[in-house]
């Protein structure tokens, strides 16, 4: 016997929900309603579903099978609903995006509302997580990376390339000075990664090396497992870090030091699922992302 659409629809439902009354909810169905269409499922196929208990319900082994295929075939049916709907003249529908905690919050939120701006009827999140969200399980839709992607079946786009540079408050160098060459560093507060710190150069704290005899690196002032709370501290007069340069176009108060010191450099891409490659509000985020770096000067 055939299955019935609505009734894998109501399935589906319950298998999420965990529940009649909460798939009830989401339906707008009735419990008992719910209920005779998951009980007329399971005498169409001659198995049960569920196991049912007084905290709520479980998939049995072969309602678990069927989940996971009208599961992808729902997941399909929605991205194929809002590509269809794209292909009117206006990008529209959800975007979600995820990047690094720092980009994101001093780079890309303040320019998200002029997106939102030119294309109203995309709806955007933003995830910022310095993990990697996994977009083959459509955890988000695109992400700005600062590694290349290591996932497969992801179209990567490059953006730019980030620089280290030595940075400080006007505060700092007016209470401590403003060394002149790396060997002054021996003097200074410096504010390095933790040993915990996810980032995505092998050498991150050149910093405590740079004029430093041979190995001997110096104490750090004060160790931080984001670069966003690096910039922080910088910020606030604690000491010299090593950020990024677009931290310091965003800051507005850092002042570069010793300009003749280089970190390493790494990349940051665009980075999004092979089967999103022809949606019109991926496309434009990315051309509207590689037209702000230009126009940034990064």
């Amino acid at each position: 016997m055939a299955m019935d659409w609505d009734r894998l629809r109501v399935f589906h439902a319950v298998a999420e929900a965990g529940s009649f009354t909460h798939a009830g909810d989401s339906l707008n169905l009735s419990q008992s309603a719910v209920s005779r269409q998951i009980s007329a499922l399971e005498d169409s196929l001659g198995v049960p579903l569920f196991h049912r208990h007084a905290r709520g319900l479980i998939l049995t082994e072969q309602g678990e099978l069927l989940h996971r295929t009208v599961h992808d075939i729902f997941t399909k049916l929605a991205m194929t609903q809002a590509r269809i709907s794209e292909s009117k003249d206006r990008p529209q529908g959800p975007l979600k995006v995820t990047c690094t905690v720092a980009f994101g919050s001093l780079w890309l939120t303040e320019r998200l509302k002029e997106f939102i701006d030119l294309y109203p009827e995309v709806s955007v999140t933003l995830v910022l997580n310095d993990g990697e969200l996994d977009l083959a399980m459509r955890e988000a839709d695109v992400a700005i990376r600062m590694l290349p992607p290591r996932q497969p079946d992801l179209v990567q786009r490059h953006l730019l390339t980030l620089h280290y540079h030595v940075y400080a408050s006007p505060d700092y160098l007016k209470r401590r000075g403003t060394p002149k060459k790396p060997q002054d560093l021996d003097q200074h507060n410096l504010i390095v990664f933790g040993e915990d710190a996810q980032q995505p150069v092998t050498d991150v704290n050149w910093l405590l090396a740079a004029g430093a005899p041979p190995r001997k690196k110096r104490r750090a002032a004060l160790r931080v497992n984001s670069i966003y709370g690096i910039f922080r501290a910088v910020q606030s007069g604690l000491g010299i870090g090593a950020l990024p340069h677009y931290m310091s176009q965003e800051a507005g108060n850092l002042v570069e030091v010793l300009p003749e010191l280089r970190g390493p450099s790494f990349d940051a891409y665009f980075v999004y699922p092979e089967e999103l490659r022809d949606s019109k509000r991926i496309i434009v985020f990315r051309d509207f992302l590689l037209r702000k770096i230009a126009e940034a000067g990064l």
